[in-house]
């Protein structure tokens, strides 16, 4: 071990966090999460270490860097988002699971539920993650549940015991219900002080009114947050130290921008020659993936014209700045001419403008080029992919570009099965609508049976849609 690194090691706190492994090239090669950075980092160096693949991180190892946390569910949030970004190859060597996970809550099914899924689909739930420790995020819910009571399947509706125990709500009372639902949402957002807030001021109101029993539900309600916060937070934004994020400090300096950029947005569009035109918006929130803010476009027009498609996406997007919120950056997938058609619109607002060149990156070149408007002159600047700057820039480049395509596939399928349902007489876009929501796709249709078709859309209806399939 160098001396540099064993003086790195010695300034390493106790606090939770989400540290960096780095090779001689300054490559980020690992990232891990630790409920105490100190003694996480230093169990590498043990000498009684046999793991092949952890001696031959350990062999690559030359400097560490850290990010504190206030808890560890804090550190599994940036832990994924630093994964995302810099894709680490010891990461996908040493990761104990077989993929990323997902938090799912179904907001807007009859009675939602709180699952855990490796597959997001574009269902109107509303989805957080990916995490890559499988066995953290469930600890992790286990422990919200008692906070937020929550239904993970429809067995659960019937069940004394959970009800006893307090970990699911009285189904009764549905409203109710979605409320807590939201609650825990908005924990899972890192909204945990604005919660505590609510819940003190309702439980004023309740003790005011005299509602002693509600007013005791809301105050356990709050006991259980604040054991919540000695064990777990979700908390993403509130105590993060972005300072200490290298990308975000050299986008500023590369940039010359006045400060930090906080709040970055992404877009791009995606069609196929023209038809199911739409486009995207997706958000950092101090240089992490922020899905609350994320937002779709389908564009007014269908025409195999990006550079229009793009304009038009960025003018309905500040019609809403004081809604959403002002963008410190904005990120546009291409180059001088998607740049030109759009930068008077964001300069009239001075707000930033930079965009992602692919065509001018070639295979084997390594480099991600940038292109940034400066008074209608174009400057042009070629990163290595391995730069954080590059790595944050890709990342939100390449997730605008998954949320679009989501999107427009999404389209397409519906399209495609209103086109075919349009040629059964007697079938109308309401019942289109009823069919594609229960059963997702054609294919589904075709594959269910006459009785399941007719609980959707009645008997009648059900045997028209049945005759013309079989």
């Amino acid at each position: 071990m160098s001396n540099k690194l064993a003086d790195k090691l010695k300034k390493l706190s106790n606090s939770p966090g989400v540290y960096f492994h780095k090779n001689s090239d300054d490559e980020i090669i690992y990232v891990g999460k630790a409920a105490n950075l100190r003694n996480r980092a230093k169990q590498y160096f043990y000498k009684n270490q046999t793991d092949a693949k952890t001696l031959a991180l350990v062999s690559e190892i030359t400097d560490i860097d850290w990010i504190e946390t206030e808890s560890e569910i804090d550190a599994l949030f940036l832990e994924s988002e630093m994964v995302k970004r810099y894709m680490p190859r010891y990461n996908i060597l040493l990761r104990d699971d077989k993929g990323s996970l997902y938090v799912r809550i179904g907001f807007r099914d009859e009675i939602p539920f709180v699952t855990t899924t490796r597959t997001p689909t574009d269902d109107n739930a509303e989805y957080f993650g990916p995490f890559y420790n499988g066995i953290a995020i469930k600890n992790a819910l286990r422990l919200l549940r008692r906070a937020f009571p929550y239904f993970t399947k429809k067995a659960d509706v019937n069940s004394k015991l959970l009800l006893q125990l307090g970990l699911i709500p009285d189904c009764k009372n549905i409203d109710k219900y979605k409320k807590d639902l939201r609650r825990l949402a908005q924990y899972l957002r890192g909204e945990r002080l604005e919660i505590q807030k609510e819940l003190e001021k309702e439980m004023s109101v309740a003790s005011k009114n005299l509602e002693f029993e509600k007013a005791a539900e809301l105050r356990n309600k709050l006991k259980n947050l604040n054991e919540l916060r000695r064990q777990v937070i979700f908390g993403r934004t509130e105590f993060l130290d972005i300072s200490k994020d290298e990308a975000l400090v050299k986008l500023r300096d590369l940039l010359k921008l006045s400060a930090i950029p906080r709040r970055i947005e992404a877009y791009d569009i995606s069609h196929i020659s023209g038809s199911n035109s739409v486009a995207s918006m997706v958000v950092a929130t101090n240089g992490i993936a922020d899905k609350r803010e994320y937002r779709k476009f389908k564009i007014s027009q269908s025409r195999n014209d990006d550079y229009m498609a793009m304009r038009e996406v960025i003018v309905r997007r500040l019609k809403y700045l004081d809604k959403w919120g002002r963008p410190d950056l904005v990120i546009i997938d291409g180059g001088e001419g998607q740049l030109s058609v759009v930068a008077d619109l964001l300069n009239a607002h001075k707000i930033p403008l930079i965009g992602r060149n692919k065509s001018g990156n070639h295979s084997g070149n390594n480099k991600v080029q940038i292109v940034i408007p400066n008074d209608g002159i174009y400057k042009k600047i070629s990163l290595q992919s391995s730069d954080h700057v590059a790595r944050l820039i890709t990342r939100l480049n390449e997730e605008a570009h998954r949320f679009a395509i989501n999107y427009h596939l999404n389209l397409r399928s519906k399209s495609q099965i209103n086109s075919e349902f349009e040629e059964i007489t007697g079938i109308g876009p309401v019942t289109r609508k009823k069919l594609i929501k229960a059963f997702g796709s054609m294919s589904g249709v075709k594959s269910a049976t006459e009785s399941e078709v007719a609980q959707i859309i009645g008997a009648a209806k059900a045997k028209i849609i049945k005759r013309n399939y079989n």
